[in-house]
């Protein structure tokens, strides 16, 4: 499984079953029922990038939410959050299903049977360059996350848990010319908390540098791309455990999936950032 799919796989799954319950999420950090403080190095692959409480985020739900907007109707939200989606990728166009299952689906009867059966190309750990369709990543840069492949679609992994999944088309393309179905009815409350998270990417541009001095010192087997980082070796699924249940001891929570990336937070305290160190050194 990558990220982008729906739930976790049983391995994965198992994994996360290891991590004591989880009482409260803050920003970064994970609050368990046996009083530990966790730093949140999966966030939800990707979906909490800007953390579990964001404040502009929450307010814009709220809003929303105390209108009664939680069913699927036309609403003006739409064309906002279109709006909101050029800022990212100006000159194309997009279409937008409720989750990762209605967009296989929309790719498959547009003729894409192919990439909607395999892993979405993940290009904060894939090496090779995508031939059709790829993850897009915010804070990886855009010389990361377009690697020169020949990718036509993009699939943004927007920064919000509740957030919807976009296809956005480039080269001009038109996605009723290729068949693709149109956007689902989408909630506006759901629209409006994801229409303020991609407005607030832009207010947090040093994130994109991962600015970690230890981390970025560490030599070994783990490869970083902006906060993103990636273990070089091809773990199975025991091993995996052990790196899993080894960072958790050590106060971190990793990806319940091995082949997800783990994702540095958008804070660290110094001791944080030191014992991190310490655990990627260690490999």
């Amino acid at each position: 499984m990558r990220i982008g799919e729906p739930g976790i796989s049983e391995p994965g799954a198992l994994r996360l079953r290891q991590a004591p319950p989880v009482l409260r999420a803050r920003d970064f950090h994970l609050y368990t029922q046996g009083g530990r403080r966790l730093v949140d190095l999966w966030q939800y692959g990707g979906a909490a990038v800007l953390g579990h409480t964001p404040v502009s985020v929450l307010r814009e739900f709220k809003n929303s939410a105390e209108r009664g907007l939680f069913t699927p109707f036309p609403h003006p939200l739409e064309n906002r959050f279109t709006k909101a989606l050029s800022r990212l990728f100006p000159g194309t166009s997009c279409r937008v299903y409720a989750d990762t299952a209605s967009l296989r689906q929309a790719l498959a009867a547009a003729g894409f049977a192919a990439a909607a059966a395999a892993p979405f190309p993940d290009p904060a750990v894939d090496a090779a360059p995508p031939e059709v369709l790829s993850l897009w990543r915010p804070f990886l840069g855009a010389e990361k996350n377009e690697k020169k492949g020949k990718e036509l679609l993009l699939v943004p992994v927007l920064p919000w848990v509740l957030a919807p999944k976009a296809v956005i088309f480039k080269q001009n393309l038109d996605p009723q010319a290729l068949g693709f179905p149109p956007s689902d009815f989408l909630s506006p409350a759901i629209l409006a908390g994801t229409i303020r998270a991609i407005h607030d990417l832009f207010l947090w541009p040093e994130r994109e540098q991962g600015n970690f001095p230890r981390i970025r010192k560490v030599q070994g087997i783990w490869y970083q791309r902006g906060i993103y980082l990636h273990h070089g070796e091809a773990l199975d699924e025991q091993a995996y455990t052990e790196l899993f249940l080894r960072f958790l001891a050590g106060g971190f929570l990793l990806p319940p999936e091995r082949t997800d990336p783990l994702i540095l937070p958008g804070y660290m305290s110094k001791g944080e950032e030191a014992a991190l160190a310490a655990l990627l050194q260690r490999g």
